[in-house]
């Protein structure tokens, strides 16, 4: 009987050990500045995901990342989908994090005030998502 138990114990932490956490997709680090180029503001943002699934295929590691980048004006209008990007990335390890990063500008119809900018992410081999945010100024001087 001690027998059956101790293999039991044994299989349900052998189990345990080998099931592995379903992927959850995180962002971090999310920045945007604005810088004056005289007559249009230049936007740029970055943010990092992790937690996103891979597959891997003689011992090459690949992950796609979906992402669109909305931007919300002072007045709270949302601009969907401002920027999309795939991001396709391979390695021969396992990947850590990937930077997602944009640039663009905004000419002078765009008013002062604060302005946010939403990255919607999409893990492509999951179907997770994560939302990340960070905001910035426009100030005439």
């Amino acid at each position: 009987m001690k027998e059956l138990i101790f293999l039991f114990i044994m299989s349900v932490i052998f189990y345990s050990c080998s099931v592995e956490e379903p992927a959850k997709i995180e962002t971090f680090s999310t920045e945007a500045f604005a810088y004056d180029l005289g007559d249009a503001w230049e936007v740029n943002t970055t943010t990092r995901v992790k937690g996103f699934s891979q597959t891997e295929e003689d011992n090459n590691f690949s992950a796609t990342i979906a992402y669109d980048i909305d931007l919300v004006n002072p007045a709270g209008d949302t601009i969907k989908a401002l920027i999309s990007r795939v991001e396709d990335k391979m390695d021969t390890e396992r990947i850590m994090d990937i930077p997602l990063e944009a640039q663009f500008e905004l000419d002078s119809t765009y008013a002062e005030g604060e302005y946010k900018i939403i990255f919607n992410i999409k893990d492509v081999f999951s179907n997770n998502i994560a939302v990340s945010t960070a905001s910035f100024v426009i100030k005439n001087e």
